[in-house]
């Protein structure tokens, strides 16, 4: 195998760590959230090794004044979120609470932050949907937010109508520092950095690779969903609070531009910005990128491929910068 084709197999090959693991636990408090922002500037709040796991705490994207107001009892809401909303004045210019930053030794920018996602649950029996986003015109009247009680144990929530709602839960944001002369980013949109992707393929099970920025890479996570589906239309998906474990691999050998995924069965390329169309090149180049690297086609041949066997989804349309992602199967590449 070639040094080139050496440096595109990350998706497919396990990464060692170079020290023996430890499990770190990370709850949401005052001390321990960045709310609303990705930032170079921002103080880690823990250091860990490469291959290192983190049991991660993260809390619903709301107060408990407005889940109170849409009918969520008072006793349900979780105490750590209302010390967080009432004890945090640095909030802003986003509005997710997001748990971090977390310094990973050794990473540097141009290497990849390789993100294992190895569990993730739901600590709270529900979660709310909201109304705004691609067609706002539709939400009109008062109590606008809908509570969704979810059936933890059958991972369904059930909804008017005999409606039931497979629950699929998965982090909206997981990203890293943006570069040190963007200065402080909202939560809000997604970019370079990951961030607020609201991928639903995010699942437990898959592993997100991100281009790394500054030093430490500084990774957050937040933005909880039970479920959602592509576009995520009305600006939410069933929000809520999420645990999970994560594994952080430092990867030196990895070259990116944007960010990537891998679920056991697909791999994933990713592109935002302002504009639809340009979303779209970006995920499309991407994938053509990736499939010329992986199988040693030329651009032509790889741009047939994804043509005749990738599909290309929008993410969502909804957080300022729109995002698009292109899924191919491993099954098509042979892996």
């Amino acid at each position: 195998m070639s040094p080139r084709m050496l440096a595109v197999a990350f998706l497919f090959l396990a990464a060692a760590p170079a020290s023996a693991q430890k499990v770190h636990r990370l709850a949401a408090s005052p001390a321990t959230v960045a709310y609303g922002y990705y930032w170079a500037g921002a103080r880690p709040v823990l250091r860990i090794a490469s291959g290192d796991l983190v049991d991660i705490e993260t809390l619903i994207t709301s107060t408990p004044a407005r889940l109170e107001a849409a009918g969520v009892l008072a006793a349900e809401i979780e105490r750590s979120l209302r010390v967080v909303v009432d004890s945090v004045a640095d909030k802003g210019p986003g509005g997710h609470i997001l748990t971090g930053p977390i310094h990973i030794d050794g990473a540097e920018p141009g290497d990849v932050l390789e993100v294992r996602i190895l569990k993730v649950d739901l600590p709270i029996g529900y979660g709310y949907n909201g109304c705004a986003g691609f067609m706002r015109e539709i939400c009109t009247g008062p109590g606008t937010m809908r509570i969704i009680r979810l059936d933890r144990k059958n991972l369904i929530a059930e909804l008017d109508h005999g409606i039931r709602v497979p629950l699929r839960p998965f982090f909206g944001s997981m990203g890293v520092a943006p570069p040190p002369d963007s200065g402080r980013v909202s939560s809000n949109p997604p970019g370079i950095h990951a961030g607020n992707l609201d991928n639903r393929e995010l699942v437990a099970g898959t592993t997100l690779y991100i281009p790394v920025h500054a030093a430490g890479a500084l990774f957050e996570v937040g933005d909880g969903h039970a479920a959602q589906g592509d576009g995520e239309v009305d600006q939410t998906a069933i929000e809520t609070s999420l645990r999970g474990r994560f594994q952080f691999i430092v990867r030196k050998d990895l070259k990116l531009t944007w960010p990537r995924a891998e679920t056991p069965t697909h791999v994933i390329t990713m592109g935002t910005d302002v504009d639809l169309t340009v979303a779209t090149r970006i995920a499309l180049r991407q994938m053509i990128t990736y499939l010329m690297e992986a199988k040693s086609l030329p651009e032509i041949e790889a741009y047939r491929l994804a043509s005749v066997a990738a599909d290309l989804r929008i993410t969502q349309l909804v957080d300022g910068r729109v995002g698009v992602h292109m899924m191919i199967s491993k099954k098509v590449l042979g892996l």
